[in-house]
């Protein structure tokens, strides 16, 4: 095994602040791209996605639970398939507790093609308790790249898409699928990827931190059982 090399506690201080400087650097480029993020143009939905979930059958709309961003988790999970992808399983074993996300007014969801007969008996054994809804017989996860088509078969790909609701109008104002998860599971990671993003006043474009009407910064944060939203 190759291990790190041995230095004395001066010689790893020195190298350990070189490091910081590039840690920094690439702090300040990822705050300058998620706010590059934010700043892309959006697109109305029109199409009318039916999904099914615990409640039966349910809207694009009905996803958001009131909220006004909602985060869909592509959890690949084909219809002929008797379990889901253990990679997605795995990345859903890591997501933090949904109220930092609910107080910022963002829902998180897993969508899968499988029937929904299929994702329950699956979600109790994992013991989640994320809303998963299934696209089966809508084109939602064709159109979001999440079932691509290749050599005349259908392919599942994992991946995170992220949508913007103006009352009963639904925008859809981003995507990544496979590496572009890594590092996801926080709240503030899924948050970076919304048209909102954290809604804290520092963040660019301004304007953004009060669309919601909700404290931001420390004032904000609290435990997950104290939220109100």
């Amino acid at each position: 095994m190759s291990l790190p090399e041995i230095v004395s506690r001066a010689q790893w201080l020195l190298a350990r602040e070189e490091l910081l400087a590039q840690e920094k650097a690439v702090t300040r480029a990822r705050d300058a791209v998620n706010a590059e993020r934010r700043r892309l143009p959006m697109v109305e939905i029109g199409e009318e996605y039916v999904f099914e979930g615990g409640d039966g059958k349910a809207t694009l709309l009905d996803l958001f639970e009131g909220r006004h961003q909602l985060v869909v988790h592509h959890f690949m999970f084909a219809p002929e398939w008797d379990a889901g992808c253990r990679g997605c399983a795995a990345f859903l074993d890591q997501v933090g507790h949904p109220a930092h996300l609910r107080a910022r007014g963002t829902t998180l969801v897993a969508v899968s093609r499988a029937p929904f007969t299929r994702i329950l008996p699956f979600k109790a054994r994992m013991g989640w308790t994320l809303p998963w809804y299934s696209s089966l017989g809508s084109d939602f996860n064709r159109d979001f790249e999440a079932t691509l088509e290749e050599g005349g078969e259908l392919v599942e790909r994992s991946g995170v898409s992220c949508f913007l609701r103006d009352r009963d109008r639904v925008f859809h104002t981003y995507s990544t699928h496979g590496r572009g998860l890594d590092g996801l599971g926080s709240a503030n990671g899924f948050l970076d990827l919304t048209a909102l993003g954290r809604q804290e006043d520092w963040e660019e474009p301004r304007g953004r931190s009060s669309a919601l009407g909700t404290p931001t910064g420390g004032a904000r944060v609290r435990y997950h059982d104290e939220y109100e939203y």
